[in-house]
């Protein structure tokens, strides 16, 4: 049965807060569930037939202190072709190494946390490779580009206490083609 996440709304100072490193990498059977639930929750918002039966914000991503738990842990569904969808888990993730190409968004980032329109680029690295933990605590290494490298940036800022329009240039929040690529 589907059961809709509580997703904290960007006034919540909780978003604010730097979580804390999961012990051992390993996850509470409780919290377990709760990853659970926000994988059916991103992948049910991709689905336009579920999106609009259960009124679902779409979203690809979620980090735990979006749903008040301040610990590191990150979720992110990706839609790789119609329908199809790849789960990725990250327990304690941390970016490794990134390209020195940055890239944008074109339409702008948005933020299930954030219930209002913002404009502007967001300058992400094109590239990032993560390391952390998969839900049985062993550790693993995500490379990830283009709008799969905006997403595990965006989620593991949340980590941090940074939303998407913190990176946001207030003095010039949008980029040309010529000085950064956007997506």
């Amino acid at each position: 049965m589907f059961q809709k996440l509580n997703i904290l709304d960007e006034k919540d100072k909780r978003l604010r807060k730097v979580s804390v490193p999961v012990e051992n990498g390993k996850l509470t059977k409780e919290e377990q569930k709760i990853v659970k639930q926000i994988i059916q929750h991103l992948t049910y918002s991709q689905i336009e037939e579920y999106e609009k039966k259960y009124q679902l914000r779409p979203g690809c991503g979620l980090a735990f202190p979006q749903v008040g738990i301040n610990k590191r842990v990150i979720v992110i569904v990706d839609e790789y072709d119609e329908g199809k969808f790849d789960n990725y888990v990250v327990i304690n993730p941390v970016i490794v190494s990134n390209s020195k190409e940055l890239i944008a968004a074109d339409a702008g980032e948005g933020c299930l946390s954030v219930n209002r329109e913002i404009e502007g680029h967001v300058p992400r690295y094109a590239r990032v490779t993560v390391e952390g933990y998969d839900e049985d605590g062993n550790k693993i290494r995500i490379r990830a580009r283009e709008d799969l490298a905006i997403a595990f940036q965006h989620e593991i800022d949340h980590l941090d206490g940074v939303l998407f329009f913190d990176r946001i240039n207030p003095k010039k929040p949008f980029f040309t083609e010529r000085e950064i690529r956007l997506i």
